[in-house]
């Protein structure tokens, strides 16, 4: 009878520990979209939800569209309303696994990583291989990513009036530092 709990115990302690995520809800995105000799378009989240599963790789990340922040609130109010449609598409999501990923390579140097994920904007899902910079500072991961968007790949339209004076490539810059839960 003892050595049944013992074995109980040590199957729900093993269960948890490999349940161990890292998670943030202060992840941070930044875009940008300038012209050169026009108004910057860039805008940044400071409120992302990022979970990671460190015994396989998998990533989520979750950022609500209302929450990018722009210097100009008119500039706000439109790519709200107009070219994120955030009323009708309130969130952009990230499903996937981070390829040959192991904390056991990790260390305070930044490792490079591929992240092959699903990323949903604006109501449309595309397949994306983004690079990856990841390091580990005691119980704390921090991912860095640079990658390029395209508008039309989400089935965004910039209007004519305004088409030039925002690029067609979007820059992204995402970091998370991610914490043992």
């Amino acid at each position: 009878m003892k050595n049944w709990i013992l074995l109980l115990i040590l199957g729900v302690a093993f269960n948890l520990h490999s349940q161990e995520r890292f998670l943030t809800r202060t992840g941070e995105i930044r875009f940008e979209a300038s012209v050169p000799s026009f108004e910057p378009v860039a805008a940044e989240n400071n409120a992302v939800t990022a979970i990671l599963n460190p015994q396989n790789g998998d990533i989520a990340a979750l950022a609500l569209v209302r929450g990018f922040r722009f210097e100009n609130a008119l500039m706000e109010e439109h790519f709200n309303e107009n070219y994120a449609e955030s009323v009708k598409y309130p969130k952009a999501t990230l499903k996937g696994k981070i390829e040959g990923f192991s904390l056991e390579k990790l260390s305070e140097t930044p490792t490079p990583f591929s992240l092959k994920a699903q990323l949903t904007f604006h109501g449309t899902t595309k397949t994306l291989t983004l690079p990856l910079q990841i390091s580990k500072k005691g119980s704390t991961i921090q991912l860095r990513s640079n990658f390029v968007l395209y508008p039309k790949d989400f089935n965004i339209e910039i209007p004519g009036i305004v088409r030039e004076k925002v690029a067609k490539e979007v820059s992204v810059e995402v970091f998370f530092e991610l914490k043992k839960k």
